[in-house]
């Protein structure tokens, strides 16, 4: 007999009452009641995604407060695994905070035989920031490899609370620095135009024209941040589903009449999609990567832009 077909498409949606591990499994529904606090009249579910985040944000403490801790010590990370760890922070620190943070690389040295002293990098204040949010975006997406699981990072609104701090970032690290007076010179821009009421009052309005076209592409940017990585991580995870989705809708085929015909076209359409997935699940943890190393190189791109600015003022 058929077994209803389910949508390839809530395996890797975010789920608000029940965590829906197998829909059938020996003809029983095996599943995890999310959750709910009820505060008042209003009810706060806690939700699949919201407990993965959780998950992924332990793991992040898990691995790294012990490597900080020897690090402060004086000991070196030792074995491959403390070594990786250590160069994805190292990375992170060289190739994306201090070429986008940095504002000049000075070597100060104290008079005539004395060795200089370390560069001052002005990005490092910013680069824990930097640490957590690429972190966090690459354990939110590598959670998807897992079976059952699910990448947070599919969700539109989870990526949007991602851009939401990095929007902030873009602002707040500014005005921390510099002061509001000067951030707000700095959104701005100075046009010279010739002496004259007429142009006076046409140089203001040009001003505020494009000081908000500046605001509103800061906009712009953190909801291109938001897309791009809910686009890439949501349309992997679905390609990979509907994959696996054939070889249900080929099983069902079978067990409807077992025909050998429909035997042989269930066998070579599973082993087919299971060489698929593998290839492209190979794919996707390339991806994972990927988009956590753009989604923070962007991030520190837009602060880079808005404290270069805000400098030259």
């Amino acid at each position: 007999m058929a077994v209803h077909a389910p949508n390839p498409a809530d395996e890797i949606q975010d789920m608000e009452t029940h965590w829906m591990f197998f829909e059938h499994l020996f003809e029983e529904v095996v599943a995890l009641e999310l959750p709910a606090i009820h505060i008042g009249g209003y009810t706060f579910r806690i939700t699949k995604f919201m407990i993965l985040e959780l998950i992924a944000a332990a793991i992040i403490l898990l691995i790294f407060i012990p490597l900080a801790r020897r690090i402060h010590t004086g000991g070196l990370p030792r074995g491959r695994f403390w070594n990786l760890f250590e160069g994805m922070l190292l990375f992170v620190r060289d190739q994306i905070a201090r070429p986008n943070l940095d504002s000049h690389h000075e070597e100060h040295a104290h008079g005539h035989g004395h060795a200089p002293q370390p560069a001052v990098h002005d990005s490092d204040r910013y680069v824990p920031f930097l640490w957590t949010l690429f972190l966090f975006v690459l354990l939110c997406n590598l959670l998807g490899m897992l079976p059952l699981l699910g990448s947070p990072t599919a969700s539109i609104w989870m990526t949007g609370g991602l851009a939401l701090i990095s929007f902030l970032m873009m602002h707040g690290c500014v005005i921390v620095r510099y002061g509001v007076k000067r951030y707000w010179q700095s959104l701005w821009p100075r046009i010279d135009m010739p002496p004259g009421a007429y142009f006076k009052v046409m140089g203001y309005g040009l001003t505020v024209m494009i000081g908000l076209i500046e605001l509103v592409g800061t906009f712009i940017k953190s909801g291109v941040l938001a897309v791009r990585l809910f686009a890439n991580m949501f349309a992997g995870h679905m390609v990979l589903a509907n994959i696996l989705f054939f070889i249900f809708l080929t099983g069902n085929l079978f067990l409807a009449d077992r025909t050998t015909g429909h035997f042989v076209l269930w066998s070579g359409v599973t082993v087919a999609s299971v060489i698929g997935v593998v290839a492209l699940s190979l794919l996707e943890l390339f991806v994972a990567f990927l988009q956590a190393y753009i989604f923070t190189f962007l991030t520190a791109l837009f602060m880079g832009m808005q404290l270069h600015h805000a400098q030259e003022h």
